[in-house]
């Protein structure tokens, strides 16, 4: 059976951080949504300081990119 052929698409992350260092997007707030939808998915709360930060840290490295 042939399968078509397509030219993949690229990833859309990472992304280049702003110019400015400051992205309002990248907040206390998204870490501790994605932590609820975690939980939503059976995972454990997101529960202390020490589980926000490391999602914070996880969640920065998958969007940004380092810079050169």
């Amino acid at each position: 059976m042939d399968t078509p052929t397509s030219t993949p698409t690229p990833p859309a992350y990472p992304v280049s951080r702003p110019h400015s260092g400051d992205d309002a997007r990248f907040c206390l707030g998204l870490a501790l949504d994605v932590g609820a939808v975690l939980t939503r998915y059976g995972y454990p709360p997101v529960r202390t300081g020490a589980d926000v930060v490391h999602l914070h840290q996880a969640l920065f490295g998958f969007i940004y990119q380092e810079k050169p």
